[in-house]
């Protein structure tokens, strides 16, 4: 496969689920100060800004959030930015793609270009993301044949969710409010899950053992890690009878070991700095697939969380 195509699809992959992760971290957020009367907004907006690699301004607010996370699409960290990346990626990679999913990519992009996104209300702009980036990947397992450019595809989309799991934890381990843990599972589309696999009486503690170590649950960091995993092993032609000789594969493998064989109360600790690890552990895993296989491609255009 051309190494152009190969980012592409990379790319495409990281881009939606940037945008649609995005989404829930902005609406967690937004939950969390209509249920926490007590939390400062100022100060939870420049925390958010700062995981999400925003630059902070001076008195951040709500609507301070929304323009560089949702709206802007000059801002390298905002879901309109991330849907446009999305749409050109797939069209340089346009002979690639099956039709349908182009004209997903497509018609997603249509539906917020030009400002719509911002005129509609948040809820209703997050729900509307959302769906689409749904749409496009339940397109693309349905119409790509699962060969090299699928795995691409998927490669890309897991690296992003464990970054972008990692922020979603991060918000959540610095927030002091009571319901900060329940509206990140929520975000995550995890609270029915964990209800379940739980019960009814949990804790901080459970919720973020579940969002870091479940390996049932897709959007988990173990399980994603492990679907990174996958995806590379499909793309390496050759038997290995030792080791790796892939840094991307022993980036992702030293991590999930660590993380599967590590006491639950060890890793706890100080969790948002386990979880900046972990974001840089994928900025690190990035440079690597770019390395091996983009070669001689023309650079992606990203400013964060690469």
């Amino acid at each position: 496969m051309l190494s152009r195509i190969a980012e592409s699809l990379f790319w495409i992959g990281r881009y939606l689920e940037r945008a649609e992760d995005t989404c829930r971290i902005v609406e967690v957020h937004l939950q969390l100060l209509l249920e926490d009367p007590l939390v400062n907004q100022e100060e939870s907006a420049t925390t958010l800004l700062s995981v999400m690699g925003s630059p902070v301004v001076e008195t951040p607010d709500t609507a301070e959030v929304l323009r560089a996370l949702c709206y802007d699409g000059a801002s390298p960290s905002s879901i309109a930015a991330a849907l446009g990346g999305a749409r050109e990626a797939g069209r340089r990679a346009r002979e690639t793609i099956s039709i349908e999913m182009w004209e997903a990519i497509n018609t997603t992009w249509n539906s917020v270009k030009g400002g719509r996104l911002q005129r509609m209300r948040p809820a209703s702009a997050f729900k509307h993301v959302r769906e689409r980036c749904a749409v496009i990947s339940g397109t693309a397992d349905q119409t790509m044949s699962h060969d090299e450019g699928w795995h691409f595809l998927t490669l890309g989309r897991s690296v992003e969710r464990i970054d972008m799991t990692a922020r979603m934890i991060s918000t959540a381990a610095v927030t002091a409010g009571t319901s900060a843990w329940a509206n990140v599972l929520r975000g995550c589309g995890a609270h029915h899950a964990f209800i379940r696999t739980y019960g009814g009486v949990t804790t901080d503690r459970d919720a973020a053992e579940f969002l870091l170590l479940d390996r049932l649950f897709p959007r988990s960091v173990v399980y994603t890690l492990h679907a990174a995993e996958v995806a590379l092993n499909e793309l390496d032609q050759h038997v290995r009878r030792v080791g790796f000789d892939d840094e991307a594969q022993r980036l992702l493998g030293t991590t999930r070991s660590e993380l599967e064989y590590c006491p639950v109360d060890q890793i706890l600790e100080n969790l948002p700095k386990r979880m900046v690890g972990l974001q840089r552990i994928c900025a690190q895993v990035s440079e690597a697939v770019t390395s091996r296989y983009f070669t001689g491609a023309e650079a992606a255009s990203w400013q964060e969380g690469n």
